[in-house]
């Protein structure tokens, strides 16, 4: 495995760099808990495509970190399109469209930038951005993430495992939990005034999931700094869950003893499990989980394919979960 590190890269903010509107005015196609891309309507599709033909890479500052085929890499699929990943988000701190956060995200400004890192831990502190981007030499990951609509993607994301981060701040006994807090300032994030979801946006792990070698603490895709669409300055990618658990924004990072309340699981506890494994098995409510789309490979009608359990990382995770009732901790 090749890596690069780099101490001498400068950042502009990414606010900078984020497209525009395409219109002024426009519809939202896209509602809160839609049924993924079968439920785009073809004026919502329209509107990201051109979206989409304003998106290239190489406007964004590098990051270092050569491509590196980890261990779950889904070394066998094609990424999907930059304009793709860059253009189709749920990030509903700026709408419950998936064209919103690439068109609103301009408004994020992601310097400076801290995230405080506290609880149950024996050297709890207050991070820059910049001191979190030399923690670890930057690796190349190339995962695959999947959404609980039914849509998924093949990211080569840029970072370092959390547990770097996990192992310098040392928890105590005390902490079986980690905690991921988001930002949440309704200047700058408009979605916020929908009261969509309780805010700020709350996720949690098991110290075990978080101290996975698979859990990336994210800085960065396709070798450049992470959009404000994409969860800027820093945010979590766990690849074997669905996309919901990946926090974007990263402002704390707690470690708890007692399982912390998220949001969807506030929202919608019969929906979604604080687990949130992807689970081809485990149907949600109101649509099957046994297949997905592939974003990018077909236009507007992409094909579906069979989702595997654990989004194929089985062989490196199941473990964590021997003897649990999958169904049951969903």
């Amino acid at each position: 495995m090749l890596i690069r590190t780099d101490r001498g890269y400068t950042h502009p903010h990414s606010s900078e760099i984020t497209p525009r509107a395409v219109y002024e005015r426009r519809r939202d196609f896209l509602k809160l808990m839609a049924g993924g891309v079968a439920g785009v309507g073809l004026a919502g599709w329209a509107t990201r495509e051109a979206l989409a033909a304003t998106v290239a890479p190489g406007k964004l500052a590098r990051l270092p970190g050569a491509a590196s085929r980890e261990p779950g890499a889904m070394a066998a699929d094609p990424l999907t399109p930059y304009k793709d990943v860059t253009t189709y988000n749920n990030f509903y701190e700026f709408g419950t469209d998936k064209a919103s956060p690439a068109l609103k995200a301009g408004t994020l400004r992601t310097r400076p930038w801290t995230v405080s890192v506290e609880g149950a831990i024996a050297k709890p502190g207050v991070f820059g951005i910049e001191e979190l981007l030399k923690l670890a030499p930057m690796e190349e990951r190339i995962y695959r993430l999947r959404c609980v609509e039914g849509w998924s993607m093949v990211i080569p994301w840029v970072g370092f495992p959390l547990r770097e981060l996990i192992k310098r701040v040392q928890p105590t006994g005390n902490a079986k939990f980690v905690q991921f807090v988001t930002l949440a300032d309704e200047r700058q994030m408009p979605g916020i005034r929908s009261r969509v979801l309780p805010w700020p946006y709350s996720e949690g792990l098991r110290l075990d999931e978080a101290m996975h070698p698979l859990t990336l603490l994210t800085f960065g895709l396709y070798g450049e700094v992470l959009p404000n669409q994409n969860g800027a300055p820093v945010r979590l990618v766990v690849p074997w869950k669905y996309g919901f658990k990946s926090a974007k924004s990263l402002a704390k990072i707690r470690f708890v003893e007692s399982k912390p309340a998220t949001s969807w699981e506030t929202v919608g506890p019969q929906e979604y499990g604080f687990y949130s494994n992807v689970n081809p098995d485990v149907d949600h409510p109101r649509w099957s989980q046994a297949s997905e789309r592939r974003i990018g490979e077909d236009g507007l009608f992409q094909r579906k394919r069979r989702t595997e359990l654990f989004n194929g990382y089985g062989p490196q995770v199941a473990s964590l979960y021997a003897g649990m009732d999958l169904k049951k901790n969903f």
